[in-house]
């Protein structure tokens, strides 16, 4: 998934000019060892364990199918490598990343993965709407960032 990610920021896939900027300048291999490195120490699973999940909210739930089709039921265990494991991502993050699949046609910001896309927002009469109101796409990501997962926060020292 980082190696994924890292591509489609230097392809401008996904829009972030700093990390557009930093992507660009890495090879395959950068890469494919940045990915190998956070793999191996971005693991817990004592922490995972120590999770307790809040349900789903009842009325998002069936909204929620199309996420589990391509993340996987525990929203751990995606269908493709190049899926993101959601399960204990920070809430913020993941209600930042699903508004960003609210922009179109924006060079600086928002997500243009066409699958994502069309999961947050729908077509009827010709207009765009929006799967989610803001407040459940937060919900949404509560609800997942609650799931037990394999990734957790690793440490960083002072420098910059």
């Amino acid at each position: 998934y980082i190696v994924s990610s890292l591509q489609a920021y230097a392809k401008g896939e996904r829009k972030h000019p700093t990390m557009r900027s930093v992507a660009g300048t890495l090879s395959e291999q950068d890469m494919a060892d940045l990915a190998a490195f956070y793999e191996a120490s971005g693991k817990s699973a004592a922490a995972a364990a120590a999770a307790a999940p809040v349900q789903a909210p009842a009325a998002l739930k069936d909204r929620m199918a199309a996420c589990v089709a391509c993340h996987g039921p525990n929203f751990n265990a995606p269908i493709d490598p190049a899926y993101p494991r959601l399960a204990g991502q920070h809430a913020d993050y993941l209600a930042v990343a699903l508004r960003a699949y609210h922009t179109d046609g924006n060079a600086m910001v928002g997500r243009s993965n066409a699958v994502m896309r069309s999961q947050v927002m729908q077509e009827a009469d010709g207009k765009k709407k929006m799967t989610f109101t803001l407040a459940e796409e937060k919900q949404v990501a509560a609800f997942i960032a609650s799931l037990p997962g394999d990734l957790k926060v690793v440490p960083q020292s002072g420098r910059h």
